[in-house]
């Protein structure tokens, strides 16, 4: 199939973004990986494409005042393969081969993965497992989401239709940091049935500051705070149990699994992601 006849504009600048999204039925266009494939199907069909790609300033991997900041159009590639993503944000590392294929990693972006918001996919569970954070620019100027706030529904967050996202921000990670990351899925760079990202402190030989993010089972990315206080104290089987225990999961069913099984998934990820977090920083 082939998209709709539709106008295409190169922005030059955020600002002049924001001024061609003031345009009826307008869309952004970043890496392109999702919007592509939905224009050839008419799933989506914009008046106008905007394309961020001649934007600088945008693709960007920096450390300030103890958090990693990442562009929007840093591509998959770049945040796989940074040093400083390795160093300062083990979570995203861990989750960056587990998303699509090189061919997809190599034009996907992170500010899109983040926009998207598919309810599948492992970043934005990375994001809210972090305590991240969004910056977000539109007609009234800038503003930051915290990760908590920006995912509201299936696709859906807190920009408006005018905002342009220029960034996401997680805290770097400390020796005390721990992190953990798994995923179900039928194949290597399939969408996941069922993941979790998770982040904590040490404390001694015990967990706090626990964020478990589960994708794949809900709307959005989701936290499950019952489990993350079950889970916070001494890793022994005790806790894990209690943290399986208080999971408060309902997936529907899909193509992929039933609901029942993606719950029984989630407990059995969550026992092996509690088990990463026990283990020290490399």
């Amino acid at each position: 199939m082939k998209p709709a006849p539709f106008a295409y504009a190169k922005a030059r600048s955020v600002a002049h973004a924001i001024e061609l999204l003031g345009q009826d039925e307008a869309r952004l266009l970043a890496g392109g990986q999702s919007l592509m494939p939905a224009l050839n199907m008419r799933l989506s069909s914009p008046k106008l494409l905007i394309d961020l790609n001649g934007i600088a300033g945008l693709d960007g991997i920096t450390r300030r005042n103890g958090q990693i900041e990442i562009g929007a159009m840093v591509r998959h590639v770049q945040a796989e393969r940074s040093p400083d993503i390795a160093q300062h944000a083990p979570l995203i590392a861990l989750a960056m081969p587990h998303i699509a294929h090189p061919a997809i990693r190599n034009r996907g972006t992170i500010g899109g993965s983040i926009a998207l918001a598919d309810p599948a996919t492992e970043l934005p569970a990375c994001l809210l497992a972090l305590g991240g954070e969004v910056d977000v620019c539109g007609p009234q100027g800038e503003r930051t989401v915290k990760a908590d706030d920006f995912f509201k529904d299936l696709f859906e967050t807190a920009l408006g239709p005018h905002d342009v996202l220029t960034a996401i921000r997680v805290p770097a990670a400390t020796p005390a940091t721990r992190v953990g990351f798994a995923e179900f899925a039928r194949r290597q760079g399939d969408y996941a049935m069922v993941g979790l990202a998770a982040c904590a402190h040490a404390d001694g030989n015990a967990l706090r500051d626990v964020r478990l993010a589960f994708f794949g089972v809900a709307p959005t990315a989701i936290r499950m705070r019952d489990a993350e206080a079950a889970l916070t104290g001494p890793i022994d089987d005790k806790h894990i149990d209690n943290a399986v225990a208080a999971l408060d999961l309902s997936p529907s069913d899909d193509l992929q699994a039933t609901g029942a099984a993606k719950k029984h998934l989630a407990g059995v990820l969550l026992r092996r992601v509690a088990r990463q977090l026990a283990e020290p920083r490399r």
